[in-house]
């Protein structure tokens, strides 16, 4: 079968309900499928957004019920049977999925969106101690905060999104926090110090122990196996109540290795989000696909991502036109401060900073590579986001100069500016955000 042939599907299997799964079941919908329609869903109950998990959530000011992505009604009116169970292997010659508890399901076409897990930390005894926790999904999330109630110290390992949006929340609740980052500086995989620096100051305000640059040595464990301290490698020791473990994340792709399809840090997949089988696509955080201008293969684990790749999966299983993807933003919620990104930031871009990070609680950082813009960080402004999105979308060429001059509106620059088709180097394969 050809790239473009589109065959009839009559029954479409889709394996993993997050924000991927979910939202290719409704696309498919509304792009005219009426087969049959499977879900499977990890968990009891309807999908649910994980971004508030490490936020909202964990603070008490969203309950279970908020999370749903859509009402349960929606899945009935639609057709969208949602199946409890876990997927043991997918039988490509038969075309069968087959779940753990035996039951088996026919498919014309198999949709993959397993997502990813939460990476853990290499070498150490701590995975069974009743107080250390991951932050991926809701029973993670609820574990986590009947601790958190419960407890008066909490140290996180790990000073990306997860971390420092989960030691927000937990300062709000009163308790002491310490992360321990491994790394320089705060975000260093998605950001630059400008960003990181401001971030810094921010938590360090607010009462939380930032410790950078800290590697860890050993745990102390206490009665019932709970872990009591964190020894670094310097010596010092750092008791906890709680641990909180957030190192990122790995993508989900035994079923895909299992099932044969090409994989290689994801499941590869071609523009139309179609796997080395035509019959199984792959969306979302475990998908690997040609991203910007030089089409490198890249995972981009965003809500943004995930609801783009569900849209082209759902246009290229009805053979409708694809999608034109647009520049993938990323959000964080931390205090009351506000960081929203969009384009693919890396560190060797020419960096423009647009007001002063140091006094300002809104401000934003430029990237930029041969004039054109590639990706930006906004702090805390709505509105220079949006304009954001429209220069960094339209790949605008201006100079630095402009750029950094707070008295010309955003705006002015995006009409006054040339287009040039963005320059992404090929150097980043995976892009975390707030998932």
């Amino acid at each position: 079968m050809s790239a473009t042939e589109v065959p009839e599907y009559g029954a479409v299997v889709i394996v993993g309900a997050g924000q991927a799964g979910s939202e290719v079941a409704t696309e498919l919908r509304a792009c005219g499928y009426t087969g049959t329609l499977t879900l499977v869903h990890e968990e009891e109950g309807v999908p649910y957004a994980r971004p508030p998990l490490s936020k909202a959530y964990l603070l008490g000011a969203a309950t279970e019920a908020d999370l749903a992505i859509r009402p349960a009604s929606v899945y009935d009116e639609q057709r969208i049977e949602i199946l409890s169970g876990t997927v043991d292997s997918i039988d490509r010659a038969n075309r069968r999925v087959r779940l753990h508890d035996g039951c088996e399901l026919s498919y014309d076409a198999v949709v993959l969106a397993t997502g990813g897990r939460p990476q853990r930390l290499a070498g150490c005894d701590i995975e069974r101690a009743p107080n250390v926790h991951y932050l991926k999904t809701l029973p993670d999330a609820t574990a986590l905060k009947k601790n958190l109630r419960t407890s008066s110290k909490l140290v996180i390992v790990g000073g990306g999104y997860i971390g420092l949006e989960a030691a927000a929340a937990a300062r709000q609740l009163g308790l002491q926090v310490t992360v321990l980052e491994a790394q320089s500086r705060l975000l260093a995989r998605v950001t630059s110090e400008p960003v990181s620096d401001f971030y810094r100051r921010l938590h360090e305000s607010r009462g939380v122990d930032i410790r950078l640059a800290s590697q860890i040595a050993s745990f102390e464990f206490g009665a019932g196996g709970h872990v009591t301290a964190v020894t670094l490698a310097d010596g010092e020791r750092v008791a906890c109540d709680v641990l909180l473990v957030g190192i990122g994340q790995q993508p989900r792709t035994e079923l895909a290795e299992k099932a044969g399809l090409a994989v290689t840090e994801g499941v590869l997949v071609d523009a139309a989000c179609r796997s080395s089988d035509h019959r199984i696509l792959a969306i979302g955080d475990c998908a690997r696909q040609p991203c910007g201008a030089d089409r490198t293969l890249r995972r981009i684990e965003s809500v943004d991502n995930a609801l783009q790749q569900a849209r082209i999966a759902a246009a290229a299983l009805t053979g409708k036109p694809l999608p034109v993807r647009a520049a993938p933003w990323f959000w964080s919620n931390q205090f009351d401060a506000r960081l929203q990104s969009v384009g693919l930031y890396t560190p060797d871009c020419e960096r423009v900073v647009r007001g002063d990070p140091q006094t300002d609680s809104s401000f934003s950082v430029w990237y930029l590579r041969a004039g054109a813009l590639i990706a930006a960080d906004v702090v805390s402004s709505p509105r220079d986001f949006a304009a954001a999105r429209r220069l960094v979308g339209g790949g605008v060429s201006v100079t630095a100069k402009k750029l950094a001059d707070t008295s010309l509106p955003l705006n002015h620059l995006a009409t006054g500016a040339t287009c040039a088709a963005p320059q992404v180097p090929s150097n980043s394969n995976s892009i975390q955000a707030s998932v």
